[in-house]
Order: C-alpha cells, then sequence, then structure tokens
C-alpha cells in the first residue's frame, strides 16, 4: 500500500491511466539501445544549468590560471589566445549540439507516436459518442412516455465526422501549412464564414 495519502485519494480509473503512461514511457525506454540510454543521460545532464554553470568555471579558471601562471614564475600551457581551450571549447560545443540533435529526433518521434496515439483515441471516443446518441435517440423513439420530438442537434451529432473533410476546411481557412501563424487577407472573409 503507498502511504502517500494524495496517491490514494485518487480513483481507480485515474489510477490506471497514470499507470498506462508509465508503462508506455518504461517500453520506450526499454526498446532504447544502450547507446542511445546513454545519449538521453548526457543529454538530462547537459540540459541541466549546472552544466553551463561547470563550463563557464571552468573556462574562466583555464583563463585566470594561464594568465596568472607568469606572476607566479610558472609557465602557462596555453597562453594567450588560448587556442586550446578555443578547440577545447568548440569540441564541448559540437558534442552538446549533437547530444541535443539527437535527443531532440527520438523525442520528436515519441511525440509523433503520442500524437498519432491521441488521434486514434480521439477518433474511437467519436465513434463511441456518435453510437450513444444514436442509441439514446432510438430509446426516446421507443419510449412511449417521452415526447417524441425532432432533435435536429441529435440527428447531425449522431453521424460519424468525416475528418478528411475536417482536415479540409482548417486547411482552407489557414491554419496549417506555411503562413499558419499570419493570417493573409485574403483569408479573413473566409474565417468570417458562419
Amino acid at each position: 500500500m503507498d502511504s502517500d495519502p494524495s496517491r490514494q485519494a485518487l480513483p481507480q480509473h485515474i489510477d490506471q491511466n497514470i499507470e498506462s503512461v508509465v508503462a508506455i514511457q518504461r517500453r520506450d525506454w526499454e526498446q532504447m539501445s544502450p547507446w542511445q540510454r546513454r545519449v538521453e543521460r548526457l543529454g538530462r545532464f547537459v540540459a541541466r544549468p549546472s552544466y553551463i554553470i561547470g563550463l563557464l568555471l571552468c573556462a574562466l579558471s583555464w583563463v585566470v590560471f594561464n594568465l596568472a601562471a607568469p606572476v607566479f614564475d610558472r609557465r602557462a600551457f596555453d597562453p594567450f589566445p588560448f587556442p586550446l581551450l578555443d578547440g577545447l571549447l568548440t569540441f564541448c560545443a559540437l558534442l552538446t549540439t549533437t547530444v541535443v540533435l539527437i535527443t531532440q529526433g527520438r523525442q520528436a518521434k515519441l511525440e509523433q507516436q503520442h500524437t498519432h496515439l491521441n488521434l486514434q483515441v480521439t477518433l474511437l471516443t467519436e465513434q463511441k459518442v456518435s453510437k450513444l446518441i444514436h442509441l439514446l435517440e432510438e430509446l426516446r423513439h421507443d419510449l412511449p412516455m417521452v415526447r417524441d420530438r425532432h432533435d435536429a442537434q441529435a440527428n447531425v451529432l449522431q453521424q460519424a465526422t468525416n475528418t478528411a473533410q475536417v482536415i479540409s476546411a482548417i486547411e482552407d481557412v489557414g491554419l496549417t501549412g506555411e503562413g499558419a501563424d499570419e493570417p493573409d487577407e485574403a483569408d479573413e472573409p473566409a474565417k468570417r464564414r458562419p
């Protein structure tokens, strides 16, 4: 049993949903190669503020040591203009960029999978709701104590949504594709249509 009171207060269906999400994340993690897992861990490390602070402190220490070395009769191992530091920081930037790009590529793939899953669940839900409305309308027609009347909205809602038609309508008003963020003046009348 969990001792966390907020965890115990959740209804069972919410617990099941949380467990489903955790199972999907666990499955995604287990499907990764060991090399990909290492890159993910490195990506999480690079994404922390401590990484940039550590990098700045190392570079500052490097510069201070090499500038102060002659003062203490020491030889600077990387004298001004610090070509070794420049090369090292360039390598760190290359490594960081590569790790970020690899991690973003994997995240984009996961987001695309989750978007497809959301779309499938949404379409299935829409089909179920349409069927329920249809069954309720049938029940309303069959019950003698309920007044039979025409409900235009219920008739429309019990029909399945044509997703291709919805996508076409979205594209017609300019909500997708290039320039979706900036409405064209030519599109203004189309957006005011009822």
